[in-house]
C-alpha cells in the first residue's frame, strides 16, 4: 500500500503517512460523491430556477410594469447570459472534481527522496580509476640529478 499524498510506501495499520503526514483513514469516496451529487443539484437548480425568473420576470415585466418588448427582450438576455455564465463556472468546477479523482486513482509511486537511503544496485564495478597524483610526485633520486 501506497501514501495518496506523497507515494511512500506504508505498512499496514498506519493511520497516518510516516513520510507527509497525511491522514489514511478512509473518507475519499464518501466525500467526493457527496460533492459530485452537490456540484449536480446546483446545476440543475440554477438552471430551474434561472429559467422561472426569466420566464415570471419578463410576464411580470410586461404586465405589470407596462415595458415594451425591447425592454423585455434585454432583461430575458441578460438573465439568460448570468444563468448561462453561472452554470459554466459550476461545471468547470465539477470537471476540476472529477478529474482530481481520476488522477488519484492512477497514482504512481514517487522516486525516494535524495535523503532516503536506496537499496544497493546491481551494477558491476569497473576498473579501478588511476590516482590522481600518480606519475606527479618526485623521487629523491630524481632530485638528486637535478642541480
Amino acid at each position: 500500500m501506497y501514501c495518496v499524498n506523497c507515494g511512500t510506501p506504508l505498512a499496514p495499520g498506519l493511520s497516518f503517512c510516516n513520510r507527509c503526514g497525511t491522514s489514511l483513514k478512509e473518507r475519499g469516496a464518501s466525500t467526493n460523491t457527496a460533492s459530485i451529487t452537490a456540484f449536480l443539484t446546483a446545476i440543475t437548480l440554477l438552471g430551474i430556477v434561472g429559467l422561472g425568473i426569466m420566464l415570471g420576470g419578463s410576464l411580470a415585466l410586461r404586465k405589470e410594469a407596462g415595458l415594451g418588448e425591447e425592454l423585455v427582450g434585454v432583461f430575458m438576455l441578460f438573465t439568460f447570459l448570468i444563468v448561462c455564465l453561472t452554470e459554466t463556472m459550476l461545471i468547470r468546477q465539477l470537471s476540476r472534481l472529477t478529474s482530481a479523482n481520476q488522477s488519484k486513482k492512477s497514482f504512481a509511486p514517487m522516486q525516494p527522496a535524495p535523503y532516503e537511503l536506496r537499496p544497493p544496485s546491481a551494477a558491476s564495478l569497473g576498473e579501478p580509476v588511476s590516482s590522481v597524483t600518480e606519475n606527479t610526485t618526485r623521487t629523491l633520486e630524481y632530485s638528486r640529478r637535478e642541480q
